[in-house]
């Protein structure tokens, strides 16, 4: 007579670390995770299951874990004041190096570890896209803040644990960047924005003990076509299970969509999304004291970023939002 099938128990779960899931992009991928079974550790300043604060409880908590997700870092939504600037990389490279430690030491290590970057690593291109293989990365402090976060991320051997950075363009959903763009539209300003001179700042100088760039604030005469990058909520959701189920995956991955537009087609699409019958075109010296009132940096729409997912097309992954105008109308809808 065979045994009686055993019925599953939460002890059969996989266990997933969710570093810093405390943003919207977190809590997309902890409500996805639990979809699918997953016990969550959640890991923070305050908890609950461990605490930055805390090494012995990061070690117990990535001890046996199946995967290891770090979202941690200061939102760059900010002005880069002294401070702000200090949080935003001290907040990514000190909460990196104590996730790195914690699976140096453990003795069941998790065989996976996606860590957040940004697609900001790139330099400035209009000239053409920037994939993982070919892509040339830039200077100054967006940069250097990047580009130190993920030497921590892959440091030292760590030969049971694959590691992916996931370098993520601007994501749309029900985040900051999000609210900035719609609300531009919305009051009028939704017209192409242009670079061009302002009054010299070093609001941008590199950060970090390989700061790079000379420190100075420079204008690109892109005239409205500067590249933005983006991807949608559910595609860095989507990504996130599909790297975790291809093994073959691992260092740098762009999470952009394939589709990358223009700043005039980024600001039409969504004048039409949000119904603004108009949309007036606004130069630097316009969005300097704009942004300065919202409280964020105008790098947001000005940098061009051209960005190309080239690790997951290889891989076969398939976007549920390729294109701009669908996702920024599903986003608008769930508002």
């Amino acid at each position: 007579m065979s045994a009686p099938e055993r019925t599953p128990s939460l002890d059969d779960a996989p266990i997933a670390v969710l570093a810093g899931g405390s943003g919207f992009v977190g809590g997309a991928l902890r409500e996805a995770l639990r979809r699918e079974g997953w016990t969550i550790r959640e890991l923070g300043r305050t908890g609950p299951d461990a605490r930055w604060s805390d090494p012995a409880s990061i070690r117990r908590v990535v001890e046996g874990a199946a995967m290891v997700i770090n979202l941690a870092g200061k939102s760059v939504n900010c002005r880069y004041t002294r401070r702000a600037r200090d949080e935003i990389y001290r907040s990514r490279i000190e909460t990196t190096r104590a996730l790195r430690e914690a699976i140096m030491d453990a003795s069941a290590p998790p065989p996976l570890w996606l860590n957040a970057s940004t697609a900001t690593i790139y330099r400035h291109a209009i000239d053409h896209s920037q994939d993982e293989r070919s892509g040339e990365i830039g200077e100054g402090f967006s940069v250097d803040v990047a580009r130190d976060w993920e030497a921590e991320l892959f440091a030292d051997e760590l030969p049971s644990t694959r590691r992916v950075s996931l370098r993520m363009a601007i994501v749309l959903g029900d985040g900051p960047a999000n609210d900035v763009l719609f609300r531009l539209a919305r009051i009028g300003l939704g017209g192409p924005q242009f670079d061009g001179w302002w009054f010299g700042h070093r609001r941008y100088r590199g950060i970090g003990p390989h700061a790079s760039g000379d420190g100075r604030a420079r204008g690109h005469r892109t005239r409205g076509q500067q590249r933005f990058s983006w991807i949608h909520i559910d595609d860095v959701v989507g990504a996130v299970q599909f790297i975790r189920d291809h093994p073959e995956v691992h260092g740098p991955v762009n999470l952009a969509a394939p589709i990358t537009t223009a700043n005039r087609t980024l600001m039409r699409t969504l004048r039409r999304v949000v119904g603004a019958p108009i949309g007036l075109p606004a130069w630097r010296f316009m969005l300097e004291p704009a942004m300065w009132a919202l409280r964020t940096e105008p790098e947001l729409v000005l940098k061009s970023r051209w960005v190309a997912p080239g690790v997951l097309r290889e891989a076969g992954y398939r976007f549920a939002h390729p294109e701009l105008e669908g996702a920024l109308r599903d986003v608008w809808s769930r508002r």
